[in-house]
């Protein structure tokens, strides 16, 4: 029996993992191990099993998991983990933790790098170990603006990271492959992910916020027919565990994306979000604007938004603003040909993350990426 070991269950990457493997009754072949922030592996276990309730599933399916799937530690202090001789009879990593916030988090790179190339070190010395996936994220290319970035190209140094986050991400990479050369690391870079298809924002609201922002402003730094590469959780899941588990991969690197035909443009993002609300699109009243613009008009916000930050508000249209005004899309020929399928298209989901969603302000929903 394998013994899979995935960190950041907690998450909602990590969370969507242990659920397709949970729902595809993968764990009565594999033994699961969650690496999770906890005094104790009681404490452990029900941070995980709160985590699963937002994909809702069910008693029968949440009893797999159990205290000794338990693995307690951070990554912050991999020192506190890294001796559990456990950790000798793994075959399988989904590498998924990570401080995936867009602010300023004083811990990013002691965990995204400095605890995570510890972790990793440590795993290159298990005998049994078949593949090491690691979840970085297509931004870490530093993609040019109105471009295709091709799974094989090089990353572009010549542009600047917009946020540490995605420095980070490609930080440990390269440290990775140059000193754990014999680790069988696989490297799984995703897009823009938003929303669940069956839960739409339930499990996270991530990212979908700004969607809904620029919808209630009128305005955001990007046109209308500019696109964005974006694919739900549970798609992103069920490619990591079918590139954990297949007995042979041709690369060490993939993207997992919509894809040159299945990005999103903003004006359909916008129909589906008003078809959702039974209201009317804002195409027509839609202005593009810079970051400056917006800045003289701060005070207008918490009339718009309701109550919130406008300074927090600006950080984050300069932030989401500069993704948004790349137009990028991901190449995802290498899990195509692999026979698996491309993702549901954006809009064919957005209905469930705005009822996911209704009621909530945009400074409540907003809090997950600034933590």
């Amino acid at each position: 029996m394998n013994t899979i070991l995935i960190t950041g269950a907690t998450g909602f990457v990590g969370g969507a993992v242990v659920e397709y493997i949970l729902r595809q009754q993968l764990s009565s072949k594999n033994q699961l191990l969650l690496l999770v922030r906890a005094d104790d592996n009681a404490t452990g276990l029900a941070r995980i099993i709160d985590n699963l309730r937002k994909f809702e599933l069910s008693d029968e399916q949440l009893a797999a998991i159990n205290e000794q799937s338990i693995l307690t530690g951070d990554l912050s202090e991999p020192e506190n983990f890294i001796q559990d001789p456990r950790l000798d009879n793994v075959t399988h990593v989904i590498n998924c933790a990570a401080i995936a916030s867009f602010g300023n988090n004083p811990a990013m790179w002691r965990v995204n790098v400095e605890g995570s190339l510890i972790f990793a070190k440590r795993m290159a010395q298990v005998k049994g170990l078949q593949r090491f996936v690691h979840v970085g994220t297509a931004m870490a290319s530093m993609p040019d603006k109105d471009s295709v970035f091709y799974e094989g190209m090089p990353d572009n140094e010549h542009n600047e990271d917009l946020v540490q986050y995605t420095a980070s991400k490609r930080a440990i990479e390269n440290l990775v492959r140059t000193e754990c050369p014999n680790l069988p690391f696989v490297v799984a870079r995703p897009s823009i992910i938003v929303g669940h298809t069956q839960y739409g924002c339930q499990p996270s609201s991530s990212i979908f916020w700004v969607f809904m922002m620029a919808i209630k402003l009128k305005k955001f730094t990007c046109t209308l027919d500019d696109q964005v590469d974006v694919i739900p959780v549970d798609y992103c899941a069920m490619v990591l565990v079918k590139l954990c588990l297949a007995a042979e991969l041709n690369h060490s690197f993939y993207h997992i994306s919509s894809g040159e035909e299945m990005c999103t443009p903003f004006h359909e993002i916008d129909t589906s979000v008003a078809k959702a609300n039974n209201t009317s699109r804002i195409i027509s009243e839609y202005q593009q604007i810079s970051y400056q613009e917006f800045t003289g008009i701060r005070k207008q916000f918490k009339d718009v938004l309701g109550p919130c930050n406008d300074k927090i508000i600006l950080r984050a249209i300069k932030l989401y603003g500069g993704f948004a005004q790349l137009n990028v899309k991901f190449d995802n020929s290498r899990l195509l040909n692999m026979g698996i399928p491309k993702p549901a298209a954006f809009k064919s989901y957005i209905d469930k993350c705005v009822s996911s969603t209704r009621g909530q302000t945009i400074s409540e929903l907003m809090r997950v990426d600034f933590k």
